[in-house]
């Protein structure tokens, strides 16, 4: 065996891809420009730790099921309002996961709550947290699977696994008495230990309709409130009417309409 087929192996075997595919070109390099051996190794370390980083934000966002159009460079992100772009720097990094606090997004439909919390999901991700991305009717329905299956617990424990859990359309979701259970079992499991991000069309006074039981949509809403940073998006129109009308209109006639 020559030492190139060992020294290949050994990398193998020690899970050092980036080592395997470009140590032999810098090698060539180190000789030509009188690299040192410290310099050369460092070099690899760093092609090795650069990919993989990138392989790691690979992995988190095919996990998440997060939409991948949904970002903040496809968001029009002058049609917020100046307190949300003044808070979205400090949300994308991340620091309120670490305290274990939640994102509310509150908004009439095709306000940009799913598509803003989405841009946010991506960047955070960026910065090597795992989220997961759930409308809320295919949340409630795995929960009630798992404790169909006596296994819910175990299922808790799977979602723990990630620093925020992004449960979209809240408000739209009609529920009977144990499909408001295992929603709020998960908010419960989850609150000052995780956090949760949320976006509804309904306000906290119509809870009711989700929860149905007054004691426990305040229970609910106390939890999700306590730590939380609540984004309003009660836009005059909603983005996506925005999209179809500069489809058919002159821009001009677009701004004018929005200034409105």
């Amino acid at each position: 065996m020559t030492t190139a087929t060992s020294l290949k192996m050994l990398l193998k075997m020690f899970h050092l891809p980036a080592f395997v595919s470009n140590y032999e070109d810098l090698a060539r390099k180190a000789e030509q420009e009188a690299i040192t051996y410290e310099r050369y190794l460092h070099e690899l370390a760093q092609i090795e730790a650069y990919d993989r980083h990138n392989r790691k934000i690979a992995q988190l966002l095919k996990r998440s099921n997060l939409p991948r159009e949904k970002t903040l460079e496809t968001f029009k992100q002058d049609r917020l309002p100046k307190k949300i772009r003044a808070l979205l720097p400090t949300l994308c990094e991340g620091s309120f996961l670490g305290r274990a606090e939640n994102i509310l997004a509150f908004g009439n439909p095709g306000t940009g709550k799913t598509h803003l919390l989405c841009g946010i999901a991506h960047e955070l991700i960026k910065q090597g947290h795992a989220i997961l991305f759930t409308s809320a009717a295919m949340l409630v329905q795995k929960l009630l699977i798992a404790k169909r299956d006596l296994r819910l617990s175990q299922e808790l424990k799977k979602l723990d696994k990630f620093a925020a859990v992004f449960i979209d359309d809240i408000g739209y979701i009609q529920q009977n008495r144990e499909e408001m259970e295992v929603l709020f079992t998960l908010l419960a499991e989850r609150y000052e230990r995780r956090s949760v991000m949320i976006t509804t069309n309904l306000v906290f006074s119509k809870w009711e309709q989700i929860f149905k039981d007054p004691m426990t949509t305040a229970a609910a809403v106390d939890r999700l409130v306590h730590h939380s940073v609540i984004l309003e998006l009660n836009l005059k129109r909603s983005y996506r009417a925005e999209e179809a009308l500069e489809k058919i209109m002159p821009k001009s006639e677009s701004e004018e309409g929005r200034a409105e």
